[in-house]
Protein backbone atom coordinates (compact mmCIF):
# COMPACT_ATOMS: atom_id res chain seq x y z
CA UNK A 1 0.00 0.00 0.00
CA UNK A 2 2.82 2.31 1.11
CA UNK A 3 4.17 1.73 -2.67
CA UNK A 4 1.07 2.16 -4.30
CA UNK A 5 0.62 5.79 -2.41
CA UNK A 6 3.51 7.48 -3.78
CA UNK A 7 2.76 8.35 -7.81
CA UNK A 8 6.08 8.58 -8.31
CA UNK A 9 7.48 4.69 -7.62
CA UNK A 10 4.26 3.79 -9.43
CA UNK A 11 4.74 5.83 -12.79
CA UNK A 12 8.94 4.52 -12.25
CA UNK A 13 7.52 0.63 -11.92
CA UNK A 14 5.28 1.42 -14.93
CA UNK A 15 7.89 2.22 -16.85
CA UNK A 16 9.97 -0.45 -16.19
CA UNK A 17 7.51 -3.28 -16.99
CA UNK A 18 7.38 -1.84 -20.20
CA UNK A 19 10.76 -1.69 -20.58
CA UNK A 20 10.30 -5.62 -19.18
CA UNK A 21 8.10 -5.88 -22.17
CA UNK A 22 10.55 -4.52 -24.78
CA UNK A 23 13.08 -7.54 -23.75
CA UNK A 24 10.38 -9.89 -23.74
CA UNK A 25 9.62 -8.54 -27.66
CA UNK A 26 12.93 -8.58 -28.32
CA UNK A 27 13.69 -11.70 -27.16
CA UNK A 28 10.63 -12.95 -29.31
CA UNK A 29 11.53 -11.21 -32.63
CA UNK A 30 14.90 -9.79 -31.96
CA UNK A 31 15.83 -6.18 -32.52
CA UNK A 32 15.25 -4.14 -35.37
CA UNK A 33 16.84 -0.58 -34.08
CA UNK A 34 15.23 1.67 -36.89
CA UNK A 35 11.87 -0.21 -36.60
CA UNK A 36 12.07 0.18 -32.43
CA UNK A 37 13.04 3.51 -33.00
CA UNK A 38 9.43 4.30 -35.16
CA UNK A 39 7.68 2.63 -32.68
CA UNK A 40 9.00 4.18 -29.42
CA UNK A 41 8.05 7.93 -31.38
CA UNK A 42 4.52 6.46 -31.77
CA UNK A 43 4.47 4.92 -28.00
CA UNK A 44 5.36 8.43 -26.68
CA UNK A 45 2.87 9.91 -28.73
CA UNK A 46 0.00 8.14 -27.79
CA UNK A 47 1.18 8.57 -24.21
CA UNK A 48 1.19 11.72 -24.28
CA UNK A 49 -2.31 12.03 -26.55
CA UNK A 50 -4.05 9.79 -23.77
CA UNK A 51 -2.76 12.38 -20.98
CA UNK A 52 -3.94 15.21 -23.17
CA UNK A 53 -7.40 14.02 -24.49
CA UNK A 54 -7.98 12.07 -21.02
CA UNK A 55 -7.61 15.35 -19.40
CA UNK A 56 -9.46 17.77 -22.00
CA UNK A 57 -11.97 15.20 -21.06
CA UNK A 58 -12.38 15.63 -17.37
CA UNK A 59 -12.28 19.51 -17.98
CA UNK A 60 -15.50 18.67 -19.76
CA UNK A 61 -17.46 16.16 -18.71
CA UNK A 62 -16.54 16.54 -14.95
CA UNK A 63 -14.86 19.62 -13.91
CA UNK A 64 -16.54 22.13 -15.79
CA UNK A 65 -20.32 20.80 -15.40
CA UNK A 66 -19.64 19.98 -11.08
CA UNK A 67 -18.33 23.75 -10.60
CA UNK A 68 -21.96 24.82 -10.34
CA UNK A 69 -22.67 22.25 -8.06
CA UNK A 70 -19.55 22.60 -5.62
CA UNK A 71 -20.60 25.26 -2.47
CA UNK A 72 -18.88 28.04 -2.84
CA UNK A 73 -16.56 27.43 0.17
CA UNK A 74 -15.08 24.83 -1.44
CA UNK A 75 -14.57 26.02 -4.85
CA UNK A 76 -11.70 27.55 -4.14
CA UNK A 77 -9.99 23.65 -3.50
CA UNK A 78 -10.92 22.88 -7.42
CA UNK A 79 -9.55 26.58 -8.67
CA UNK A 80 -7.06 26.96 -6.43
CA UNK A 81 -5.18 23.96 -6.47
CA UNK A 82 -6.31 20.75 -8.87
CA UNK A 83 -7.40 22.81 -11.81
CA UNK A 84 -3.50 24.67 -12.40
CA UNK A 85 -1.99 20.85 -11.73
CA UNK A 86 -4.02 19.44 -14.28
CA UNK A 87 -3.79 22.17 -16.90
CA UNK A 88 0.19 21.47 -15.59
CA UNK A 89 -0.18 18.06 -17.54
CA UNK A 90 -2.69 18.91 -20.11
CA UNK A 91 -0.93 21.52 -21.95
CA UNK A 92 2.47 19.87 -21.70
CA UNK A 93 0.52 16.66 -23.00
CA UNK A 94 -0.49 18.61 -26.03
CA UNK A 95 2.97 19.41 -26.55
CA UNK A 96 4.20 16.22 -26.09
CA UNK A 97 1.64 15.06 -28.66
CA UNK A 98 2.29 17.40 -31.24
CA UNK A 99 6.50 17.31 -31.16
CA UNK A 100 6.07 13.72 -31.18
CA UNK A 101 3.41 13.33 -33.90
CA UNK A 102 5.54 16.11 -36.33
CA UNK A 103 8.82 14.26 -35.67
CA UNK A 104 7.16 10.65 -36.24
CA UNK A 105 5.69 11.90 -39.23
CA UNK A 106 9.11 13.15 -40.38
CA UNK A 107 10.60 10.42 -39.45
CA UNK A 108 8.25 8.26 -42.04
CA UNK A 109 8.14 10.85 -44.53
CA UNK A 110 4.93 11.93 -44.81
CA UNK A 111 5.35 15.02 -43.08
CA UNK A 112 4.67 17.45 -46.20
CA UNK A 113 1.82 14.65 -47.64
CA UNK A 114 -0.23 14.81 -44.43
CA UNK A 115 -0.15 18.82 -43.55
CA UNK A 116 -0.49 19.16 -47.63
CA UNK A 117 -3.56 16.69 -47.67
CA UNK A 118 -1.89 14.65 -49.85
CA UNK A 119 -1.53 17.81 -52.16
CA UNK A 120 2.11 17.91 -52.57
CA UNK A 121 1.96 16.17 -56.00
CA UNK A 122 -1.39 18.68 -57.18
CA UNK A 123 -4.90 17.35 -58.28
CA UNK A 124 -3.87 14.54 -60.48
CA UNK A 125 -5.66 11.68 -59.23
CA UNK A 126 -6.35 13.23 -55.84
CA UNK A 127 -6.20 12.10 -53.10
CA UNK A 128 -2.84 9.85 -54.68
CA UNK A 129 -2.57 8.06 -51.13
CA UNK A 130 -5.90 7.77 -49.40
CA UNK A 131 -3.83 7.38 -46.05
CA UNK A 132 -1.77 10.74 -46.60
CA UNK A 133 -5.18 12.76 -46.70
CA UNK A 134 -6.71 10.66 -43.59
CA UNK A 135 -3.69 11.39 -41.61
CA UNK A 136 -3.12 14.97 -42.75
CA UNK A 137 -6.95 15.89 -41.51
CA UNK A 138 -5.89 14.63 -38.12
CA UNK A 139 -2.49 16.39 -37.82
CA UNK A 140 -4.30 19.18 -39.01
CA UNK A 141 -7.30 18.70 -36.08
CA UNK A 142 -4.66 18.08 -34.07
CA UNK A 143 -2.40 21.14 -34.65
CA UNK A 144 -5.72 23.52 -34.06
CA UNK A 145 -6.58 21.87 -30.92
CA UNK A 146 -2.74 22.05 -29.78
CA UNK A 147 -2.76 26.24 -30.86
CA UNK A 148 -6.10 26.49 -28.66
CA UNK A 149 -4.58 25.21 -25.51
CA UNK A 150 -1.25 26.72 -25.94
CA UNK A 151 -2.26 30.69 -27.15
CA UNK A 152 -6.07 30.61 -25.98
CA UNK A 153 -7.12 28.25 -22.97
CA UNK A 154 -4.11 28.76 -21.21
CA UNK A 155 -3.78 32.46 -21.31
CA UNK A 156 -7.10 32.64 -20.80
CA UNK A 157 -6.79 30.31 -17.45
CA UNK A 158 -3.79 31.61 -15.83
CA UNK A 159 -6.12 35.10 -15.70
CA UNK A 160 -9.08 33.43 -14.73
CA UNK A 161 -7.73 31.48 -11.92
CA UNK A 162 -4.59 33.99 -11.19
CA UNK A 163 -2.38 31.20 -11.99
CA UNK A 164 1.22 32.22 -10.35
CA UNK A 165 -0.49 34.84 -8.85
CA UNK A 166 -0.02 37.35 -11.57
CA UNK A 167 -3.64 38.55 -12.80
CA UNK A 168 -5.44 39.16 -8.42
CA UNK A 169 -5.46 42.57 -10.07
CA UNK A 170 -8.04 41.85 -13.14
CA UNK A 171 -11.56 43.09 -13.02
CA UNK A 172 -13.88 40.39 -12.22
CA UNK A 173 -15.63 41.27 -15.91
CA UNK A 174 -12.22 40.67 -17.65
CA UNK A 175 -12.03 37.18 -15.05
CA UNK A 176 -15.36 36.13 -16.56
CA UNK A 177 -15.31 36.75 -20.07
CA UNK A 178 -11.16 34.79 -20.32
CA UNK A 179 -13.23 32.49 -18.17
CA UNK A 180 -15.95 31.97 -20.39
CA UNK A 181 -13.15 32.21 -23.36
CA UNK A 182 -10.96 28.66 -22.03
CA UNK A 183 -14.30 26.99 -21.70
CA UNK A 184 -15.46 27.89 -25.33
CA UNK A 185 -12.31 26.80 -26.75
CA UNK A 186 -12.25 23.74 -24.47
CA UNK A 187 -15.43 22.85 -25.81
CA UNK A 188 -14.53 23.44 -29.91
CA UNK A 189 -11.34 21.27 -29.10
CA UNK A 190 -13.97 18.52 -27.84
CA UNK A 191 -15.78 18.70 -30.86
CA UNK A 192 -12.13 18.14 -32.65
CA UNK A 193 -11.48 15.29 -30.32
CA UNK A 194 -13.34 12.81 -32.23
CA UNK A 195 -13.08 13.42 -36.15
CA UNK A 196 -9.42 14.10 -34.60
CA UNK A 197 -9.11 10.57 -32.82
CA UNK A 198 -10.85 8.67 -35.90
CA UNK A 199 -8.76 10.13 -38.87
CA UNK A 200 -5.54 8.85 -37.03
CA UNK A 201 -6.83 5.51 -36.12
CA UNK A 202 -8.47 5.53 -39.48
CA UNK A 203 -5.16 6.37 -41.44
CA UNK A 204 -3.45 2.85 -39.59
CA UNK A 205 -5.87 0.40 -39.54
CA UNK A 206 -8.77 1.63 -42.58
CA UNK A 207 -5.80 2.28 -45.32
Amino acid sequence: MAFLGNLRNVVIASFVLAILLVGVYCALQGFDGPTFELFTLRWLHVVCGVMWIGLLWYFNFVQIPTMPKVPDELKKGVTGYIAPQALFWFRWGAMGTILFGIVLAFRENYLIEAYSLDLSQGLGGWPVVPKFLAIGIGMWLGTIMWFNVWFVIWPNQQKALNIGGKFSDIAPADKAAAAKTATMFSRINTLLSLPMLFSMVAAGHLY
